[in-house]
């Protein structure tokens, strides 16, 4: 697998934890309000990117100093080996958090069954209605309503967030993506960042002619 970025140090990104954060490359949704656009592509070995021996590298000599990992994306769950690279990481005695927008949990079940992920933070991005506008492409909404079940019904710390702007987001739709929410579960609404959109009108660009 490969990752787009590294980032050393987070007080922000998992919930009670110093934490540094990897970003695997290539993700499965163009959402119009993404601020990781570089992250989207899918990866080629040999372009700049890190390998997952790089991010390890980089890891193992501040395993002590950190108490997890954070790994979003992209999608991290579209690469095969990300339970291997865990298990990786859960060696060094670090915590793992998981980044995903919910669209393999075939995947998602896999890693919670096999013990490999302590805190998953799963995105909604729009009722399910309006899933394949907001992101960009067609999504097979059964497989985000598996996942929300999924982590509803499952001892794992987590929550689910929402990105919103009245620019792609009704205040209706942002009930319905709350009615979404499994009781017990705790559901963040996040600041949109028009400056990084991926979507150059929710940037305020325009388009030359």
């Amino acid at each position: 697998m490969l990752f787009g970025g590294y980032q050393p140090f987070t007080l922000s990104d998992y919930p009670g934890c110093i934490a540094a954060i990897a970003f695997t490359q290539g993700c499965n949704f163009r959402c119009v309000f993404c601020h990781n656009g570089s992250l989207l592509p899918e990866g080629k070995s040999g372009t700049g990117l890190y390998s997952a021996e790089d991010i390890m590298v980089r890891l193992r000599p501040r395993s002590s100093q950190l108490d997890g990992l954070v790994i979003t994306g992209g999608e991290p769950t579209l690469h095969e080996d990300l339970p291997e690279f865990i298990a990786q990481v859960k060696a060094l005695g670090l915590k793992l958090k998981l980044d995903t927008n919910g669209s393999r949990p075939d995947r998602l079940a896999a890693l919670i069954q096999g013990g490999l992920v302590d805190y998953i933070a799963m995105d909604i991005k729009a009722p399910l209605h309006a899933y394949s506008r907001v992101c960009g492409t067609a999504v097979e909404t059964a497989a985000i309503q598996e996942s929300i079940a999924l982590l509803g019904a499952s001892a794992i710390p987590h929550h689910f967030r929402t990105t919103y702007s009245s620019a792609f987001l009704s205040e209706a739709e942002l009930e319905e993506i709350r009615a979404l929410v499994p009781k017990g579960s705790k559901h963040i609404v996040q600041r949109f960042q028009p400056e990084h959109a991926l979507s150059p009108q929710l940037r305020g660009e325009t388009k030359e002619a």
